[in-house]
């Protein structure tokens, strides 16, 4: 490891179970937690309620530079997301939100207002960082670098019985197409493209339930971070 604090990065596209194993990686350890995803989905939040277009590259890569947010992640598994000292509600998870947040993503200026904000999130004993250009871009000298990935046909299932039990309407051939349509451009986008770095440990996720990917994580930690935490 080199002299600054650990991080292992978790990188992929949405529904491989990122969050959730990054939620619980950072309780397990005791380390910080960076939910890169989040950033882009509050900028972009924070775009639409300014009424600006989405593709202002400018006007929305002020936004991002004047982001305060924080993660906190608590002992139910779940991340509290604050902006300005206020926690933020259900309307950051929304599929609005999310292929907003796909758009101004591959905004360069934009991606450039949030890298060292994203960077100083390093910090000791250490960090988790989930997101999708983690381990490339970000913290290339991470010491473990993760990437998931899962069927799109999995990964819109998954969602479809996320917002079903959250009493939301949801249609799964139009959560099929979307997730095709954001994967699409955050592969082919120029900046940051979404792809494995070359020396990550990659997992497919289809067939897995999230005690097997967490398990598969954990054994990775302590072998190359050389600790010892007991699943």
């Amino acid at each position: 490891m080199n002299n600054q604090a650990p991080v292992v990065t978790v990188d992929g596209p949405s529904g491989v179970g990122k969050g959730t194993l990054c939620q619980w990686l950072a309780m397990r350890l005791g380390w910080r937690l960076l939910d890169s995803g989040a950033l882009y989905r509050l900028t972009a939040l924070a775009a639409l309620r300014r009424n600006l277009a989405l593709q202002d590259e400018t006007r929305v890569a002020m936004v991002a530079a004047e982001l305060d947010v924080q993660f906190i992640p608590n002992t139910e598994g779940a991340t509290q997301v604050t902006l300005d000292g206020v926690e933020i509600g259900a309307a950051l998870r929304s599929e609005t939100t999310g292929n907003a947040a796909s758009q101004v993503a591959a905004l360069p200026t934009v991606r450039a207002a949030l890298l060292q904000r994203q960077r100083n999130f390093r910090q000791a004993p250490g960090l988790i960082a989930d997101g999708r250009d983690m381990g490339t871009v970000v913290f290339p000298d991470a010491d473990l670098k993760l990437f998931l990935t899962a069927s799109a046909d999995e990964r819109a299932d998954r969602r479809y019985k996320q917002l079903i039990e959250k009493g939301m309407d949801a249609n799964l051939a139009v959560l099929i197409k979307e997730i095709a349509e954001r994967d699409a451009r955050d592969a082919q986008r120029t900046v940051a493209p979404l792809k494995p770095a070359v020396d990550a440990e990659i997992l497919d996720t289809t067939q897995l339930d999230i005690a097997e990917v967490c398990a598969w994580a954990l054994a990775l930690v302590n072998q190359r971070l050389r600790i010892r935490v007991i699943p």
